[in-house]
């Protein structure tokens, strides 16, 4: 425990070293609240967390702090093999700021061996932020090119397109990009969703109607 302890606070003295007031104002004046926000770059904290090893205490200590820097350290520095499913969830239910979820989705969710499961209940699930972190991670793995069999494809489809159709703002918009880079892996799947489309884009919804321009110009591109 005094490790751990040891590891935080030269984290966090890292975090004085670098902080920036110019941005970290700037986020304050755009609703991000946190407890303490030491306005640092991303690629700056990269370069932090990469002086420090993985470790699942240090990890789980930096989450529990309301700073910015501390939660988005604590994705990149926590090991994918001591991450289970159920703390997955309880730091989704922790989530305030779309920041976070993205941050957390590119560092770690889409690296976790269960993560192809976990989509599909987060996608599912009701509270905005499980949804969103569900397709940020979605669009994550199919930039990797991952594939889904036709039942999980399928079920994809379903609930991205009724996201889209039905979500507003932070989740309409994960569920457009994730529809994106499953049309852009190849062109029997662009065809497919040109096909599920227009019924969504007669509801008038803006990412609707932009997502099918970028279905129709993915077609040209892979023909």
């Amino acid at each position: 425990m005094m490790e751990t302890q040891e590891t935080i606070r030269e984290i966090k003295k890292q975090f004085r070293l670098f902080m920036n007031g110019v941005v970290s104002q700037s986020m304050r004046e755009k609703g991000l609240d946190y407890k303490v926000n030491f306005g640092i770059e991303l690629p700056r904290l990269k370069e932090i967390a990469g002086k420090f090893e993985k470790n699942h205490d240090v990890a789980q200590a930096l989450w529990k702090e309301n700073i910015r820097e501390c939660k988005i350290l604590a994705g990149l520095l926590q090991p994918v093999e001591t991450f289970y499913p159920e703390i997955a969830d309880i730091w989704i239910e922790d989530m305030h700021y779309p920041e976070i979820a993205e941050l957390t989705s590119m560092n770690l969710f889409q690296h976790l061996p269960y993560i192809s499961d976990k989509i599909f209940q987060w996608i599912a699930d009701e509270r905005e932020y499980f949804q969103l972190c569900g397709y940020l991670t979605m669009a994550r793995l199919l930039m990797k090119g991952v594939e889904m069999n036709e039942r999980a494809e399928n079920e994809f489809l379903d609930q991205a397109l009724t996201a889209l159709q039905d979500a507003d703002g932070r989740v309409c918009r994960a569920a457009s990009t994730s529809l994106q880079k499953y049309a852009s892996q190849q062109l029997a799947h662009a065809q497919k969703l040109a096909k599920m489309l227009p019924s969504v884009v007669g509801t008038g919804k803006t990412e609707a109607v932009l997502l099918m321009e970028e279905v129709k110009l993915q077609i040209e591109y892979l023909r």
